[in-house]
């Protein structure tokens, strides 16, 4: 299950940078680039969960399209090194967390790493249909045709 997600959260880094580029080289719009950085934010909040740390940070930060590539790669990093330590039965472990609100949760690691991916997913589409509004060829974002043009299909 680690090489599963392991290939997910690359596949999500890889997707984001290529929407970070289309954001950039369309004029940076506003909305696109809000819900950049929300996914990106995001992928914070539920790695400190994850590792059972608190986040200080915000949900819907207001962060520049510049700063994004820089931050797919703190992210990628942390969740390659958070990843790495696990062992399989740790998937099946109960993560416990707060929300914004204070509500507490309890969900299986692998439900919440499965929600991580998701999540960005849902949000690059998003962004990407303001994108393809303004009339911008989007990128292949599928996860099929990143496996197929990687080696991680063998």
């Amino acid at each position: 299950m680690k090489e599963y997600f392991i290939r997910l959260f690359n596949y999500d880094a890889h997707t984001n940078l290529l929407m970070t580029e289309m954001i950039i080289n369309t004029g940076k719009p506003e909305k696109p680039v809000q819900l950049m950085a929300h996914l990106l934010a995001a992928q914070q909040v539920w790695l400190t969960r994850c590792k059972g740390e608190p986040f200080t940070g915000v949900l819907w930060p207001d962060w520049k399209a510049e700063t994004f590539a820089e931050t797919i790669e703190e992210n990628s990093k942390g969740w390659m090194d958070y990843l790495g330590t696990l062992t399989p039965a740790d998937f099946e472990k109960t993560i416990h967390y707060k929300n914004f609100k204070g509500d507490d949760f309890e969900n299986k690691l692998s439900d919440i790493l499965a929600h991580a991916i998701n999540h960005g997913t849902h949000h690059r589409a998003q962004a990407g249909q303001y994108l393809k509004s303004a009339e911008t060829d989007l990128p292949f974002t599928d996860y099929i045709f990143y496996i197929r043009q990687t080696d991680q299909n063998k």
